[in-house]
């Protein structure tokens, strides 16, 4: 059976490079029959925390990504690796290091001198009996390095094709620290191992350690796995992601508002394509677990272009009202509203797009609930004036006043033309204009007809009425 693992470090929140990767793990599990496991590296005690540990749980929860085992922690496993290092040890495939900070940074600098590339020279790979002696005498806690042999690794990348690292140029790496903890190419080895991992699918950023990990694997007498490597998710400038272009974790996008099918679509076109010649752009999850594929996952640096992440919102914003009633949709709100005016707001800020979030509909359009507050000087269209502006206002009124047909959005603005078109002196503006910022308080907002349906008779006249006296 086919295994993958996502495997975070719980140091911080669950940002976009790091959920592309749990996603393609996730739908390659899937799509295999195969199973999904969570595990958190979590060795680094300084960094590590129960919070972040929190924040991916409810990353993947809130998209959906649910695991079949796990999740693991790397805390409660030392034993285990404990036993592979001695393995190592025993077998003369490893040796202890008591080199200090020190001996190394000297090693490191004298390579700089020279402008070669550093790599541990392996001093201790052959320490005498006595040398051994002295170093404990001095207190010294040695690591254990892995005696890399110097040789051409081949392997065949799922995504990258035919790669080869020439191992001599390394040098041996540790893979337990001096207080007992195991390094990276150790620990997630061994737990890949003992969790059946059949394939590794993870980002670039750790091809550079693939080498290691394969001849660790052999001297442990592991089966080789395979491998997949994803390329970066960079800035549209081609710079490494930050928050500078829109990119935060997850959860935060959670808060401000998108929806998890925005970001699954957004996120699985990082690197992804249906196929030659198929344009789709809208995948939902299930569709996903039918169609992915590691062969349709690019070679180049994927995109994030916070601007297509918006476009799939406003999509699947509009795709809510299809599967939705307004009684289910009224739980996306952080407000309380009556379910006759959030059918009204539905059509004219959701479904023409005027609004991406629900949880931002009171802070962008608060005057919807309650009454604006601006200056009458904005009531006054361009070139216009107060008494133009007042006269607009007061027979805008009359007539909306006498309006019967209140639930036609139509028979409001035929009201309003009315107005225009029976005072000569009268423009557009200062009938159009004039009634939206005296329901809105705005420059930029819905028309003044849609202002009027959504608001309802009396609030309208009331707040139009208080307008024409503000002037």
């Amino acid at each position: 059976m086919i295994k993958v693992r996502f495997a975070p470090s719980p140091t911080g929140k669950l940002h976009i490079g790091t959920t592309r990767t749990a996603l393609f793990n996730y739908l390659f599990a899937k799509i295999n029959k195969g199973k999904f496991i969570l595990r958190f590296e979590d060795t680094d005690k300084e960094r590590s925390t129960k919070e972040a540990e929190k924040d991916i749980l409810e990353a993947l929860e809130w998209l959906g990504l649910s695991f079949d085992e796990g999740p693991y922690h790397q805390m409660e496993r030392l034993p285990i690796y404990k036993k592979y290092a001695e393995k190592l040890l025993k077998e003369g495939k490893a040796y202890y290091c008591y080199c200090t900070k020190e001996e190394l940074e000297k090693e490191r600098k004298e390579a700089e001198v020279k402008k070669i590339a550093y790599h541990y020279s392996g001093r201790c790979s052959s320490l005498t009996p006595e040398q051994i002696n002295e170093y404990k005498k001095q207190g010294r806690k040695p690591a254990i390095r892995f005696e890399l042999p110097s040789e051409k690794v081949k392997f065949k990348d799922l995504i990258k094709g035919d790669i080869e690292f020439d191992t001599s140029l390394f040098g041996d790496p540790i893979i337990m620290r001096a207080d007992g903890m195991p390094i990276y190419n150790l620990a997630n080895l061994v737990d890949d191992k003992e969790m059946g991992v059949t394939h590794v699918i993870r980002g670039e950023d750790l091809l550079s350690s693939t080498p290691i990990q394969i001849l660790l694997g052999r001297a442990l007498g592991f089966k080789d796995l395979s491998y997949a490597h994803m390329s970066l998710t960079l800035a549209k400038d081609k710079t490494k992601l930050s928050k500078r272009h829109g990119a935060v974790a997850v959860t935060d996008y959670k808060n401000m508002g998108y929806l998890p099918e925005a970001m699954i679509n957004f996120i699985v076109l990082l690197g992804w394509h249906p196929g030659e010649g198929d344009t789709r752009e809208f995948f939902t999850l299930p569709e996903l677990e039918k169609e992915f594929s590691l062969e349709r996952v690019g070679k180049n640096a994927a995109i994030f272009d916070i601007e297509k992440l918006d476009w799939f919102q406003e999509h699947y914003m509009r795709e809510l009202a299809n599967k939705k009633t307004i009684k289910e949709i009224k739980n996306f709100f952080d407000i309380d509203i009556e379910e006759k005016i959030l059918e009204k707001i539905w059509k004219v800020y959701v479904v023409d797009g005027r609004i991406r979030f629900f949880n931002t509909l009171y802070k962008e359009h608060k005057y919807l609930f309650e009454e604006p507050k601006y200056r009458p000087e904005l009531l006054v269209f361009k070139k216009s004036d107060k008494e133009k502006t007042a006269k607009g206002l007061d027979f805008a009124l009359n007539n909306l006043e006498n309006l019967k047909d209140w639930k036609d959005i139509k028979s409001i603005k035929k009201a309003l033309h009315e107005v225009v078109d029976s005072n000569s002196d009268l423009s557009f503006g200062d009938v159009f204009w004039s009634v939206r910022v005296a329901l809105s308080g705005k420059e930029k907002s819905p028309s003044p007809e849609e202002l009027l349906w959504v608001l309802g008779k009396e609030e309208s006249v009331k707040r139009i009425d208080k307008a024409m006296k503000s002037l």
